[in-house]
């Protein structure tokens, strides 16, 4: 069984949160959540971006990074980055994983990225792309977890017959 854990490093926009709580809602993942945040959790956009997902989500709230570390100091912690060397799909993920993803203007800070280089995986994407949507990277780096654990624990038949 996998324990995916999604770690929002001082998010931003409250439209990716949310969307990124349906994403963790539909993965069986936890969201943790650093603050400070840029937005208020009674946020209409936030609100609407995690319809009505959001009651059931398991999300947890962290003052810092030090904190979240010092009450989840167990599990891989992977760092996603343009920057990383390692592409996403070669990368091992434990089955306990954390994946860190930086807020949405600037990423992950310089330090931490140089800290855990041998932890950090990137997407590929074209040269001329700055940066993907922060909600669809983590629906990306989400699903090829799940796919390196034959998505164990999720639904993976659907309702019509086969062809």
């Amino acid at each position: 069984m996998v324990n995916l854990n999604i770690v929002l490093l001082e998010p931003e926009i409250p439209q990716n949160t949310g969307n990124i709580g349906r994403t963790c809602n539909a993965m069986g993942a936890v969201l943790h959540l650093v603050e400070p945040l840029g937005f208020s959790l009674e946020d209409k956009y936030l609100k609407r971006a995690g319809m009505d997902y959001w009651k059931e989500l398991n999300v947890k709230y962290y003052r810092d990074y030090g904190d979240f570390l010092a009450k989840n100091p167990r599990g891989q912690k992977v760092f996603i980055s343009k920057k990383a060397s390692h592409r996403c799909d070669t990368f091992c993920y434990e089955a306990t994983v954390y994946l860190v993803f930086g807020k949405e203007s600037v990423g992950l800070p310089e330090e931490m990225l140089q800290e855990n280089q041998a932890r950090c995986v990137r997407i590929p994407m074209s040269a001329n792309t700055r940066s993907l949507n922060l909600a669809n990277t983590v629906a990306i780096l989400s699903y090829e977890v799940m796919r390196q654990y034959a998505f164990t624990g999720l639904k993976t038949e659907g309702c019509l017959p086969p062809v």
